[in-house]
């Protein structure tokens, strides 16, 4: 699980390195507006999941780099947060 979620954390950066490429130096037609909206909606649904789980957010020890990882990575961070949480609730039992 480890490695699925380092690989995908890998994926959105080099997707949103890609996404800031096109904004400098655009590619070629109809790409680069394609890959434009897709950073935008791909911005919008990683807007409404840091609203959504904000209360867990909250309760990280450093909330806005959380916010921020949650921004650049989506559920990858998510789910890297949840298993943390559920490793630390064993460790306390």
């Amino acid at each position: 699980m480890r490695v699925f979620l380092g690989l995908g954390k890998v994926v959105a950066l080099l997707f949103w390195l890609a996404v800031i490429a096109n904004l400098f130096v655009p590619f070629a037609a109809p790409f680069d507006v394609l890959l434009n909206g897709a950073g935008a909606l791909l911005l919008l649904v990683h807007l409404g999941e840091a609203l959504l789980f904000n209360p867990l957010l909250q309760r990280q020890a450093r909330p806005w780099l959380d916010r921020l990882q949650l921004l650049l990575f989506g559920v990858f961070h998510l789910l890297g947060l949840s298993r943390r949480a559920a490793q630390e609730e064993h460790s306390h039992a």
